[in-house]
C-alpha cells in the first residue's frame, strides 16, 4: 500500500509538475519594505473563465499539483461548473523563491498580505476576474483565504478556510520555532526569534546551506513534523500501518516523512515557515492590530472547518474567530477525525475528503 502511494503521488506530481503559467509581477514591493526583484506568481487554471470564479490557494510546501486532489468532476470543486485558480505561495518553489532566485539572499520577509496583494493582481490585471464565487484552502491556504476575505472583503461571496487560521497562535508559532531551528541547527546556528532568522545571519550574515547541512537539516525537518501533522490518536490505531501501508513506525518516519522533507529546499521552507508564523490579519489598514475588528471587517460567507484532533489549529481557536465576526457571518463545523491536521488535505483519508466535499456542496447550494 505505502509502495502505490507513493507512485501514485509521483505519478501526478510528475504528470502536473510543469503543467501551471506565471504572471510577472515585476519589482514587488513588500510590506516589510523588502522586494522580490523581476516577482512572478506561478498559478493554475480549470474550468471556462465565464464560470463563477473560485481561489484556491496553495498550503505550506505544497505545489500547484498538489490541491489537485479535491478537483474534479465527482468533486463539488467541478471545473465544468467552476472557473478554479490555484495560484502559489510565493517560496513553494513555483512562484518567486529563494530555489529560483538564487542571487537574492538572505530572501525577504513574505506575509500573507504580500501573497494576497501579488494573487489579486493575478487575478483581476491578468485573468480578468471582477468577482470571485468563493476562496478556501487548506492550512496555510486557509491563512490566505482569512487574508482575502479581511484584504479584499468585497472581492467574494464565499470563504472556507479548513485546518488554517486568521492569526498564528502562539502555541502554532512555538511549533514552528521547532520547524525551523531543525535547519538552523544543520548550519550551526539557532533561532534569532519568532518571525526572524537565525542568529549566525543576524550576526555575521547570511550562510548558505551545503548539502549535507541541507541533508540533515530536512530530514531533521521531516521528524519534527512526525509528531505535529497527525493526531496521537492517529498513531495509537496505527493508521501509518493499516491505511497508509508502512510496515512499522520507522518505516513511517523514513519513508513519508524525511522523503516528504528531503524533497523540498531548506530556504523555501524557511521563506514559508515565517509567512506562517508571522500570519495575522489584523496586521493591515483599517484594523491596524484590532483582531476583532479585522473579523467583523469580513463580509463573505464564512464556513469554517477545523479538525477535531488537529494538534496547531485546535477547534478552540476557529470558535474564536467564528464569534470574532459579525452575527450570522460565520459558521463552524468539525472534522470529526483522528487523522489530525491532515484531515483537511492532502486527500490521504477517503473518509475525511468525502466529509469536506459534502460540507463545501451544501454550503456552496446554500448560498
Amino acid at each position: 500500500m505505502a509502495d502505490e502511494v507513493k507512485k501514485t503521488t509521483s505519478k501526478l506530481t510528475n504528470l502536473n509538475m510543469s503543467d501551471y503559467d506565471t504572471y510577472k509581477l515585476g519589482n514587488f514591493k513588500l510590506k516589510s519594505g523588502g522586494e522580490i526583484p523581476e516577482a512572478f506568481i506561478a498559478y493554475k487554471t480549470l474550468g471556462d473563465p465565464s464560470l463563477p470564479a473560485i481561489i484556491y490557494p496553495t498550503w505550506y510546501s505544497g505545489l500547484i499539483s498538489d490541491n489537485l486532489w479535491l478537483v474534479g468532476s465527482d468533486k463539488t470543486l467541478d471545473p465544468s461548473n467552476f472557473y478554479i485558480i490555484i495560484p502559489a505561495l510565493f517560496g513553494n518553489g513555483q512562484s518567486s523563491a529563494p530555489s529560483n532566485t538564487p542571487d537574492l539572499r538572505p530572501f525577504p520577509d513574505v506575509l500573507f498580505y504580500d501573497n494576497v496583494r501579488a494573487q489579486h493582481e493575478l487575478v483581476t490585471k491578468h485573468l480578468g476576474i471582477k468577482h470571485a464565487k468563493a476562496v478556501l484552502g487548506w492550512s496555510m491556504g486557509a491563512g490566505q483565504t482569512y487574508q482575502w476575505a479581511t484584504q479584499y472583503p468585497d472581492f467574494m461571496d464565499l470563504i472556507v478556510p479548513f485546518c488554517g487560521s486568521a492569526k498564528t497562535s502562539l502555541h502554532n508559532q512555538v511549533f514552528l520555532e521547532g520547524v525551523k531551528s531543525a535547519l538552523f541547527a544543520a548550519k550551526g546556528s539557532s533561532s534569532a526569534g519568532v518571525s526572524k532568522a537565525d542568529l549566525q545571519t543576524a550576526k555575521e550574515g547570511y550562510t548558505s546551506f551545503t548539502p549535507e547541512t541541507k541533508a540533515t537539516g530536512l530530514k531533521a525537518l521531516g521528524r519534527v513534523y512526525a509528531g505535529w501533522g497527525f493526531s496521537q490518536a492517529f498513531y495509537r490505531e496505527k493508521l501509518h500501518e493499516t491505511i497508509l501501508g508502512f510496515k512499522d513506525l520507522d518505516d513511517f518516519l523514513v519513508s513519508f516523512w524525511e522523503a516528504w522533507a528531503c524533497s523540498k529546499d531548506p530556504e523555501n521552507m524557511l521563506a514559508m515557515a515565517h509567512t506562517w508564523q508571522a500570519g495575522d490579519v489584523s496586521q493591515q489598514e483599517p484594523y491596524n492590530g484590532d483582531f476583532k475588528k479585522a473579523m467583523q471587517g469580513i463580509k463573505a460567507k464564512a464556513l469554517v472547518l477545523p479538525a477535531k484532533t488537529d494538534l496547531y489549529f485546535p477547534p478552540e481557536d476557529s470558535e474564536i474567530e467564528v464569534q470574532s465576526m459579525r452575527p450570522g457571518v460565520g459558521e463552524l463545523k468539525v472534522f470529526p477525525s483522528i487523522w489530525g491536521h491532515w484531515a483537511g488535505g492532502p486527500g490521504d483519508s477517503v473518509e475525511d475528503v468525502k466529509w469536506l466535499d459534502d460540507n463545501l456542496k451544501e454550503f456552496f447550494a446554500k448560498a
